[in-house]
């Protein structure tokens, strides 16, 4: 094993790719709550779901090769456990200010699934080394991965301590051990809402992106060469490079792998043929070495029957031979074939990846910049509700003033003048005016009943 061979890196945040509106809005009405068919950031119950089952594999039998390093069999009940451990206090403090039920929140998981505007929670995906360095190492190798990646996890929560873990799972059933964190990022101190709220912007953006990586690139590949005792070196950064473990891609590797390995097998097959045949032609040039001349003719030599055979054996092997030779140079050129188109597919999907990267940062600032916008509307409307009580108060107190001034200075007469004069002024509307007269109304029907 070369000690100096480099490994690359890859921390991955997954992201919707599909982040208008209406698609947001639609998504909570689909089966898997979903706007896009990969890739997707975790936008509600539905979505956590589907998430859960992929990274446990609770669609195979098989769980031999998964290992769960934090968090339970449910990333689903371990992510709602956490909703209460970080936004439980701040739930009931901020409904105790509330005045109307229709603001009050009951269930702040259930609150942030239905909301439109923003994820329930983040997967992380970490992976070191790619499947070439990988397609070699045995099981007790790659089981070992598992120390590393429990570091990773505590050096996560150094680097970004606005993120908690509720599950994270190891796979080791891919071209690659890699690790899927699950997680909920959040703010505090809001003077809006909540003090403590939901906020992915706010932890993962394009800055702090850049910086979470760097760190967590170096504590990896420190970590891995003190856990297997080596010297290895991290490649440069990719741009792009940062996806999603394709399962289509892995199985169609794996599938390349297992042709190859039965090609290796037969060439392995047609070298020890051709070392027989060679044996072979050692032999019957010995035979030839040792023929007699005849008697009747000195052009003319003599052989045995048994030689003759051991001849025509050897002529029947040189044909097999060949013809399997001929059958291995084909494998050889299709294998080729195989991989210069693997090749060739490789740098397609790394460059689609480029500008997918691309799209998906500025797709973020405007995540980012319509979080803000949302803040600032918040502050709004919550600003419009105490001014709305303010005017409620004050036609309060300009109908009692009014009742005052009718019932001390005033005669009927006197006082439908007076009201007539608001009302041509424009201190009062007929809405007003009509108030005033239903509040006659209820006044004469009480004194009658009384």
């Amino acid at each position: 094993m070369n000690d100096k061979e480099e490994l690359s890196y890859s921390l991955h945040l997954s992201n919707d790719k599909n982040k208008s509106k209406k698609a947001r809005r639609s998504v909570k009405n689909t089966e898997t709550g979903t706007t896009s068919l990969s890739n997707n950031a975790i936008q509600n119950h539905q979505q956590l779901s589907k998430v859960d089952k992929h990274n446990l594999r609770k669609y195979d039998d098989d769980k031999e090769l998964i290992c769960t390093i934090k968090g339970t069999s449910s990333v689903v009940e371990d992510t709602k456990n956490l909703y209460l451990e970080l936004f439980e206090d701040a739930r009931i403090k901020y409904n105790e200010k509330q005045t109307r039920n229709d603001r009050k929140i009951e269930n702040y998981f259930n609150h942030i699934s239905n909301d439109s505007k923003r994820d329930l929670a983040c997967e992380i995906i970490i992976e070191l080394g790619d499947m070439d360095f990988w397609a070699d190492k045995d099981d007790k190798f790659k089981h070992k991965m598992e120390e590393v990646f429990k570091e990773q996890i505590q050096d996560l929560e150094e680097v970004v301590p606005n993120f908690k873990i509720a599950n994270a799972t190891i796979h080791f059933d891919e071209s690659s051990p890699h690790l899927h964190i699950v997680g909920v990022p959040f703010k505090e101190g809001m003077q809006n809402g909540m003090e403590k709220q939901v906020g992915k912007s706010d932890v993962f953006n394009k800055i702090s992106l850049v910086n979470i990586q760097d760190r967590m690139r170096e504590y990896c590949i420190n970590s891995f060469n003190r856990i297997y005792h080596l010297n290895y070196t991290l490649k440069e950064k990719e741009e792009g490079r940062n996806v999603d473990i394709n399962v289509a891609n892995m199985n169609e590797y794996k599938k390349f792998k297992r042709e190859q390995e039965k090609y290796k097998k037969q060439l392995k097959e047609l070298n020890s043929k051709t070392d027989e045949l060679q044996n072979k032609s050692n032999e019957i040039t010995d035979i030839i070495d040792n023929l007699k001349t005849t008697i009747m003719n000195k052009n003319n030599y003599s052989i045995s029957s048994d030689d003759v055979n051991k001849i025509r054996r050897y002529i029947e092997q040189t044909n097999d031979t060949t013809s399997n030779l001929r059958n291995a140079n084909d494998i050889n050129i299709v294998l080729k074939r195989y991989e210069d188109d693997l090749r060739e597919h490789s740098n397609e999907v790394r460059n689609l990846k480029k500008k997918i990267k691309t799209r998906e940062d500025r797709i973020e600032e405007l995540e980012y910049d319509l979080d803000n916008a949302n803040d600032t509307i918040y502050e709004l409307e919550d600003k419009v509700s105490e001014l709305q009580k303010m005017v409620d108060y004050f036609k309060e107190l300009w109908k009692k003033f009014i009742e005052f001034l009718k019932d001390k200075f005033f005669s009927s007469n006197k006082y439908d003048d007076f009201i007539n004069d608001l009302y041509d002024k424009n201190i009062l509307d007929e809405n007003d005016i009509d108030i005033i007269q239903n509040n006659e109304k209820d006044k004469n029907k009480d004194d009658f009943e009384r």
